[in-house]
């Protein structure tokens, strides 16, 4: 009798974890087909428009969401496979974040101080690449459909408007500038037909002085009109309605929604106290690490007029912006050269280094990263910020190199599209304190790679982690605590040698985009204290390229599982070496 119920308990409990693995994969493949609708890469139906953001599908996308978290909290996560945790923690932290968010209605401010809904059509033009003819004209439909594109966001943006949902007018002119560039340019300065200039000589002369021509219509008679629409409505509706306070907690539910943003951001269950007074402590310590380097330099002055001395001397900026991108080119090699020594694992995928596009520049961070995509065949791209030359110091530019390009932000990015047997919504989740957290640990890292040539690129690296470190207490102070602008510029200016230029923009940025940059230091110091505790625990068996394979051999994850997942590696890495040391000993007494 007892051998019967031991041998139907295993039957039940087998059944369990098949069915559990069974409704786990059902549900990835109905979230992934849910998700697909508007990819053109996954529906043709798609690829002749923008996204749907009327006011049905955003309601349809809601309902869903609680019908596909409701499906995954029936899942038992210890009976799934092992190579099935990895993305049951990851749909967990998107559902999850997605319907705890929906609530506050994010979408009726759908722009940050340097980008947004306006500039993404451009920013598609630029990795956009059709092979055929009817490729490319998918791309002229697509033309045709941004006056529909844009007026749905300018509902959601009059929702806004009507329930005190707006950005701050501190931040609204450098957008409303943006738009009325973009409404004044020709048809050819646009890039808009970029894609269709592309085209492979696989397509007859014929076919491509038609759809030039095409393109050119769509351009003159739809997309740049609309953008002229669209400036009327900043101009008299918009701007007028922009809120007067900083903060988020100045709107309807915001303290509410900021606290759940520092958890999205995070990935981790903080608050925004907590991340205060972190930012704080780092703040302290990376200050002492600055005064070190000012007594090393010999420096005859006050941390301040050291400060005053990297943002005014010549020899710290380039005079022209080739020299500026040469410089970042250079940067860049050296950085390449240095890759097969701490990595194992190398992408396919190139980048190139270029210039961040005039229309955008003014407004725009001082470099960024623009994914590539290897089965388009479009490269990655590093791109350098060349407005305004006097705002650009050099000795940032090494740190600035390595977390945007190698190892930062395309060799992550690159190697996570190579990666096989993953669904398709973990490519498409980039998840901000890994990714961001990856790209300033890249920035630790140079150091031993070499990139820190002189004591004032190591002060450059040191203020670019303070950067970091500030926007922990900037991000909490003007969205939690009440600052105001002048407070929040203070600890970049008073601890950083950030130009002030770049300080402006930066605090413009933060108040546009709540809890957003709360990820890099948060997923940074998290990436240092793995290895800390990697070396410590392996010794000797410590292989710093196995370990960055390890972090990045799933992608992004939640830092959660990616703690988790690191002990495990350490564990089983420790246990694999005591285990051959033994066979050795063994081999010897034999």
């Amino acid at each position: 009798m007892l051998r019967a119920i031991l041998v139907s308990g295993l039957l039940l409990s087998a059944s369990a974890f098949a069915d559990d693995a069974e409704d786990f994969q059902s549900l990835i493949e109905d979230y992934q087909a849910h998700e697909s609708r508007d990819d053109p890469d996954e529906n043709p139906d798609a690829a002749g428009r923008w996204g749907d953001l009327s006011p049905e599908r955003y309601a349809e996308d809601r309902a869903a969401d609680v019908v596909f978290l409701e499906r995954l909290d029936a899942i038992e996560e210890d009976n799934l496979p092992d190579d099935q945790i990895v993305n049951f923690a990851t749909l967990d932290y998107v559902l999850r974040f997605r319907v705890e968010l929906a609530q506050y209605d994010m979408q009726r401010a759908p722009f940050s101080n340097d980008s947004g809904f306006f500039s993404t059509p451009f920013y598609v033009a630029s990795s956009t690449r059709p092979s055929t003819v009817e490729e490319a004209e998918n791309w002229i439909s697509r033309l045709e459909d941004l006056p529909r594109y844009l007026d749905e966001n300018v509902y959601w943006m009059r929702q806004g408007i009507e329930a005190g949902y707006t950005q701050p007018a501190n931040i609204i002119g450098g957008v409303r500038d943006q738009i009325a560039m973009i409404a004044a340019m020709s048809v050819e300065d646009s890039g808009l037909l970029g894609p269709i200039q592309a085209l492979p000589q696989t397509v007859s002369e014929t076919d491509r002085a038609r759809l030039l021509a095409d393109a050119t219509t769509a351009i003159e008679t739809h997309a740049l009109p609309a953008y002229g629409d669209l400036l009327t409505f900043m101009d008299e509706e918009y701007v007028p309605a922009a809120r007067t306070e900083l903060g988020l907690s100045s709107v309807p539910n915001g303290r509410e929604q900021y606290q759940a943003l520092v958890r999205y951001h995070t990935t981790l269950d903080t608050s925004p106290e907590e991340v205060h007074q972190r930012g704080l402590a780092e703040v302290s310590r990376i200050r002492g690490l600055m005064e070190e380097i000012i007594e090393e330099v010999e420096f005859d002055g006050s941390f301040a007029e050291f400060l005053n001395f990297l943002r005014t001397d010549p020899q710290f900026y380039a005079e022209s912006e080739q020299e500026l991108m040469m410089y970042a080119s250079w940067l860049a090699k050296r950085a390449d050269d240095a890759m097969p020594r701490f990595f194992g694992r190398l992408p396919r995928l190139s980048y190139g280094v270029r210039p961040v596009p005039a229309s955008m520049a003014p407004t725009y961070t001082t470099g960024r990263y623009w994914p590539g995509s290897l089965e388009n065949g479009v490269a990655g791209g590093y791109m350098v910020n060349t407005y305004n030359l006097a705002q650009r110091p050099l000795y940032n530019l090494p740190a600035l190199t390595v977390h945007e390009a190698v190892p930062g932000h395309h060799h992550q990015g690159a190697l996570a599209q190579e990666l096989e047997d993953v669904p398709e919504f973990r490519r498409n989740t980039y998840i901000t304190a890994f990714g961001e957290g990856w790209g300033l640990y890249t920035e630790f890292l140079a150091e031993e790679m070499g990139m820190y040539t002189t004591p004032y690129d190591q002060f450059g690296r040191l203020t670019y982690e303070m950067w970091r470190a500030c926007r922990l207490v900037v991000d909490t102070g003007i969205h939690y605590m009440g600052w105001t602008r002048e407070q929040a510029e203070a600890c970049f200016l008073e601890n950083s040698a950030l130009a002030p230029h770049n300080i402006n923009t930066e605090v413009s940025r933060y108040i546009s985009w709540p809890g957003q940059a709360l990820a890099y230091k948060t997923g940074e110091m998290l990436m240092r204290d793995l290895r800390s505790r990697a070396e410590e625990r392996l010794g000797a068996h410590f292989d710093i390229r196995d370990f960055h394979d390890e972090l990045l051999s799933e992608g992004a994850v939640p830092l959660g599982y990616l703690e988790d997942r690191t002990e495990a590696w350490i564990d089983a890495t420790l246990d694999a070496a005591e285990s051959e040391d033994e066979d050795e000993a063994d081999a010897v007494e034999d």
